[in-house]
Parts: C-alpha cells; sequence; structure tokens
C-alpha cells in the first residue's frame, strides 16, 4: 500500500511540513474572513481601527506562510537523483494534502436505505475503501505508487454510481489543500476527490521523473517518459474537470504545468543525446545546435505562460526564474555550438560544400545582411567574425542567466544550478578570448537568431487506466448497470408458488439480474405479488444478481416438486428501470452496449392482446433451446449458452463536461 508516513526520508519530511503549513494558513484564512466582517458590520471608529490592526497583522502572516509554501515548492534538491550529477535541477510537483474522510456512517445507511441490505455484512468493503484512500495520501514514488493511485482513482468511479445520487448530497464532506497558496476547498462533491487524484498521479510522475538517474541513457529515457506521462495526465484533468474551485486545477495552471512538463521532458531528451559526448564535428553541432535552441523555445514559451494573468500571483517566483535561466542558459548554448561551428572548421577541399551550405542556411531564417551561406563557409574573416558574433550572444545569455539566478535568494543557495551557469559561461568567454585579436568595432555583423529544430519532439501522453485491473469493492450489491444510486428499489419481496402443470406463468429475460417477461396475471406467481418487469434478486435464499436467464432456471428446476420460493424487487420510476439499446460512452474506450437489453419494439405491444401459450415447464424441445433471450421452461445445458456478465466501466462518469459546481 502507501509509504511509511512517519518515516524520516526527506520528502516525507517536506510533505510534513507542507501539512503544518497548510493548517496554519487554514487558521489564518479564517481570522482574516471574521476580522473582515466583523469590519463590515461594525460602524464603531475604534473597533474599526483595531479590526483594521488585526488584518494588517493576519496578512502579513500569510504572506510569510505563502513564502514558507513556495520555499517547499522549490526544494528540488530533495527529489533529485542522490547521485553525483551535473545537470540543472529539474521541479517536481509536491503531492496535494488532504484531510481523513469517514465513509462508513453515510455508506451503511444508504446501502440499507437504498438497496435495502444489511449493512453491516458490506464492513470490510467500506474498510478497504477507506484504507486505500489513505494508503494514497502516502504514495511510494514508483510504479506501484501510480497504479496505487490510479486504482483508487477507478474505484471512486464505482462508488461514485453506487452511493451518489445526482438528486442529493451523501454528507461526505471532501478536503483538499491547493498546492500553492494552502487554501483548502471542502466540498460534498465526489469530483473534487476525482480530480485531486489526479493531480497527485500527475504530480507523482514529476517526482518519479526527477528522481531518475540523468548520468545514465535509460535514466534519461525514463524521465523523458515520466514527464510526458505527467503532462498527459495534467492535460486530461484540464480537459476532463473544467470547473476546478482549487486554483492550482484551475485551466490557466494546469495549461501552465504541462507546458512545463512538456519543456523538462525536452531538456531531458537534449542531455539524452548529448551524454556520450557531444564530437567536434560540423554536422553533429549543426544538430546539437538546433535541439539546444528547441529546448531554450519551449522553456521562453513556459516563461510567457507563467507571467500571464491570472496565473502569475501564484507561482512561485522561484520556479518562475529557474524557467528563466534555463531559457537563457540552452539559448548561450545554441550560440555556442555555432560559434565553434564556424571558428574551428574551415571548409576544406574533401567536405561536401553543398551539404554544408544547406545544413548553415538552415540555422537562420536569414542570414545576415551582406552574408551568404556559401561565402560565410568560404571566406574565413566572414567566418571568424560571425563565429565571434555568436560568441558574444553566448556570452550575454550566459551573464543574464547568472544575474537573474543571484535574484533569487532559493536559486542562489541550489550549488549544483551555480556551478553548471559558471562553468557554461567561462566556456564561452575562453572560446571568445582564444580567436585572434582585432578591432571589435569593425564588425557591425548583427547575429542572427538561430532556428529551433528537434528529431526527437516529446508529446504528452493520454494515460490508461485501463490498464490497470480493478474490482469493485462493492460487487456484491449486483451489476452496476441496473444497481446503481440514479435507480430507486422497492423492497425485496418474497414470492412463494407451486408451478401449475409443469408451468412458470412468466419467462425471464436480459443477463443479469433476470427480469421477469410475460407474466400471465392469472397464475399463481403473480397472486402472491410477482409484476411484469421485477428483477429476481435470490432464488431459495442464495443471492442471484449475478447469475443469467439459464442459471436461475437451473435453481428453479433443482426445488423439484417442492414450491418456488424467490425474492424481487421492482423498480420505482419504470423508466429508468428498462435498459435502453443506446451505447454508455465511456471516456477513452469504445462504445459498448448492455447486455441486459430489451427491445423497444416489445414496448409496443398492444397490451389487449392475449398472453402466447405456456409451454410445459419441463419442456425440452429443441425450439426452446434455441431462445434467445427468455424462456418458459428450464433449456437443456448446452456448453457455452450461459450469458457474458458485464459489468459497467468507471469511467461512464469520465465524460468532458464533468464539472466540480
Amino acid at each position: 500500500m502507501g509509504c511509511n508516513p512517519l518515516a524520516e526520508t526527506g520528502r516525507s519530511k517536506l510533505q510534513n511540513q507542507r501539512a503544518v503549513l497548510n493548517q496554519q494558513i487554514l487558521r489564518a484564512v479564517r481570522m482574516r474572513a471574521g476580522a473582515e466582517n466583523l469590519l463590515r458590520a461594525t460602524t464603531n471608529n475604534k473597533v474599526r481601527e483595531q479590526v483594521l490592526l488585526e488584518l494588517s497583522f493576519v496578512n502579513s502572516d500569510l504572506q510569510i506562510l505563502k513564502e514558507e509554501l513556495e520555499g517547499l515548492n522549490i526544494s528540488v534538491e530533495v527529489y533529485q537523483n542522490t547521485e553525483e550529477t551535473f545537470s540543472i535541477p529539474l521541479v517536481p510537483l509536491g503531492l496535494k494534502e488532504t484531510k481523513e474522510v469517514d465513509f462508513t456512517l453515510p455508506l451503511k445507511d444508504f446501502i440499507l436505505e437504498h438497496y435495502s441490505e444489511d449493512s453491516s455484512e458490506y464492513e470490510d468493503e467500506i474498510a478497504d475503501l477507506m484504507d486505500l484512500r489513505q494508503a494514497c495520501r502516502t504514495p511510494s514514488r514508483d510504479e506501484a505508487g501510480i497504479e496505487m493511485l490510479i486504482s483508487y482513482f477507478l474505484q471512486l468511479g464505482y462508488v461514485e454510481n453506487r452511493f451518489f445520487p445526482p438528486t442529493r448530497h451523501m454528507g461526505i464532506l471532501f478536503t483538499w489543500y491547493d498546492s500553492f497558496t494552502g487554501v483548502p476547498v471542502c466540498q460534498q462533491n465526489l469530483l473534487l476527490e476525482k480530480a485531486s487524484i489526479l493531480f497527485n498521479i500527475g504530480a507523482l510522475y514529476t517526482q518519479i521523473g526527477t528522481r531518475c538517474n540523468r548520468q545514465t541513457q535509460n535514466g534519461l529515457e525514463n524521465a523523458v517518459d515520466a514527464f510526458q506521462r505527467a503532462a498527459g495526465v495534467l492535460n486530461y484533468l484540464k480537459e476532463t474537470f473544467t470547473h476546478t474551485p482549487s486554483y492550482d486545477m484551475s485551466p490557466a495552471m494546469l495549461n501552465v504545468l504541462v507546458k512545463m512538463m512538456l519543456a523538462q521532458a525536452q531538456e531531458c531528451a537534449f542531455e539524452q543525446m548529448s551524454l556520450p559526448g557531444i564530437r567536434n564535428e560540423f554536422f553533429t553541432l549543426v544538430k546539437m545546435t538546433q535541439e539546444a535552441a528547441k529546448v531554450g523555445e519551449v522553456y521562453m514559451m513556459v516563461n510567457t505562460a507563467m507571467t500571464q494573468e491570472p496565473v502569475k500571483e501564484n507561482i512561485p517566483y522561484s520556479w518562475s526564474k529557474l524557467v528563466q535561466i534555463k531559457s537563457d542558459h540552452y539559448k548561450a548554448l545554441a550560440h555556442y555550438f555555432v560559434a565553434t561551428i564556424l571558428c574551428d572548421h574551415e571548409l576544406q577541399s574533401s567536405d561536401d560544400e553543398d551539404q554544408q551550405e544547406k545544413a548553415l542556411s538552415q540555422l537562420y531564417d536569414h542570414m545576415p545582411e551582406g552574408l551568404m551561406a556559401l561565402t560565410v563557409l568560404k571566406d574565413k574573416v566572414q567566418r571568424k567574425q560571425l563565429g565571434k558574433a555568436h560568441l558574444r550572444k553566448a556570452v550575454v545569455y550566459h551573464e543574464e542567466a547568472l544575474r537573474v539566478c543571484g535574484l533569487c535568494k532559493k536559486l542562489r543557495n541550489i550549488d549544483v544550478l551555480q556551478e553548471v551557469l559558471t562553468a557554461a559561461h567561462k566556456r564561452s568567454l575562453l572560446k571568445y578570448a582564444q580567436q585572434e585579436k582585432e578591432d571589435d568595432f569593425l564588425s557591425l555583423i548583427q547575429t542572427p537568431d538561430i532556428l529551433p529544430k528537434t528529431e526527437h519532439k516529446v508529446e504528452t501522453i493520454t494515460p490508461q487506466f485501463s490498464k490497470v485491473k480493478v474490482k469493485d469493492f462493492f460487487h456484491r450489491l449486483g451489476p452496476l448497470s441496473v444497481f446503481s444510486a440514479k435507480q430507486r428499489w422497492t423492497a425485496p419481496r418474497t414470492i412463494r408458488f407451486h408451478c401449475e402443470a409443469g408451468e412458470l406463468g412468466f419467462s425471464l429475460k436480459g443477463g443479469s439480474p433476470v427480469q421477469i417477461y410475460c407474466l400471465d396475471p392469472a397464475c399463481s406467481a403473480a397472486s402472491m405479488g410477482l409484476k411484469e418487469g421485477d428483477y429476481i434478486v435470490s432464488v431459495g435464499g442464495v443471492d442471484c444478481k449475478w447469475l443469467g436467464v439459464n442459471e436461475v432456471l437451473e435453481k428453479f428446476k433443482s426445488v423439484g416438486e417442492q414450491p418456488i420460493e424467490f425474492e424481487v424487487i421492482s423498480c420505482q420510476d419504470t423508466t429508468a428501470s428498462m435498459h435502453s439499446k443506446s451505447a454508455t460512452y465511456s471516456v477513452g474506450m469504445q462504445k459498448t452496449y448492455s447486455l441486459i437489453c430489451l427491445a423497444m419494439e416489445e414496448d409496443k405491444i398492444d397490451q389487449t392482446k392475449k398472453a402466447p401459450l405456456k409451454l410445459p415447464f419441463l419442456s425440452w424441445g429443441t425450439k426452446n433451446r434455441q431462445k434467445a433471450a427468455s424462456t418458459l421452461c428450464l433449456p437443456s445445458a448446452v456448453a457455452g449458452s450461459s450469458q457474458t456478465k458485464k459489468k459497467l466501466s468507471p469511467f461512464a462518469l469520465l465524460n468532458t463536461e464533468s464539472s466540480l459546481y
């Protein structure tokens, strides 16, 4: 299940600190709300002065707490791989915190009231659900943790169908804390729970990606995959739950987070290409130039998104600065690679002149005024001048990255970040110093922008929840397509009758559960209270909600000459009890049809028509064996004749119009 919450790991300490901060922020928010209410209500000037003073203190406390929370969000070194590394840190998302929820009384009451079953028999199932939720608060940082969160998310689909009717609340309050502001959001809506679990799945993927060893090809490949999956889950959350009241799950914030995760995936893809070493060869450097420019471009787009309203108010300051640093750093690398091409590689007679000209011209949208790619390749002076222009540009970007890093106290304390930026800056300065000394004022070449391009485009990976197999904890309540919170049933009624001349007096149809069909009003079962459309839930005290027609008839047959006793329920809304032929659409799955289908044409049968002639109860004719939907007699046992049983997928609730309002 989940990790030990008391384990003294760096990550658990951070989560514990986050939980404490969330409680402090909650208290401060409540104090501010009370003070604001008093300020609006009072007309006494002295009281107003005291309230205003108190508000200033509370707002100051809230600002300090918010800065402490931001400090936790930028504590990236805790999540990095423990191996010695020389890479710029990646940014993970912290898990959303929640309060404990007790499902026991609401679910037991609903089972008794709605399903008319002994709720004490479902205590183990309720305990399993609560244990799974508790474990999801501290998931392990690996695939097992991801699978556990997905299992709970899918289980919530079953729970919502079973226990949360659309017409009223269940009285279960779900509380989740905003990952960035620490402000709690409380709702009785299960969609808040589902959305928060999805956010934590994406956050856990970011922590897995950050933990990967970036000194190995396999580790970098896993990191790219993890960040793409994180982006996929967060994008799915954005598109599926469109009106989340929690700010960290708003469409604008999720859009920024998706961009940031894809940028980190692109960065890891670049590191994967450069891990074996970058050869000082013309075409290799051309390729790496455009790859570095691509990383710089995607981080620039993330930085632009972070500075837009309404996101910029709650994005951690250190995040926006780190993204800006990475954009400048990789742009500097791109200019350094171009400078190396121009300064170290003179066109030789053995070189492919056309290929080099084409490769160089593809680096730019347009060449500097007065220059042509082939001329630059052949002219040593022009090569040097353009190369030094790129080096100057690289130095400018490196210095800007170092300057921005110095502005943020949190980033200044990350040693490896300072080391990487300083080393890259010194390398560009050294390359510039190695060039021939000449009057730079004679060189008026304007450094052209480099066109970004990549052979390793990263994209969101849509979550495949169907790969995780879960069993409905409350499977014993019956098939979800029938026994759901949306449909209301009468209490089970016992029907006890004798067969008359071997005839039941009714037919059975459907899959699971079996439904009464073509009931003869004059039969003994009807006189005992059996109704057309009733569902059989038990025979002889044995639950049969999951049995098909053949299996129920076999149980009738096994009674022999004794009276047949079974329990039935009636739907209180007749339109809801009839199964439509229409498909139940599930997100990410093909359209499927319920096996318990009643032909719509049967609803149109003239009620004045006489009931068809009943066949003998113990008739075993071939004609009766071939009946597909129902029969008046017990069919012979034929291999494979039992109908396949399907359960309603929990995905049926994940339509794209889901809303938390």
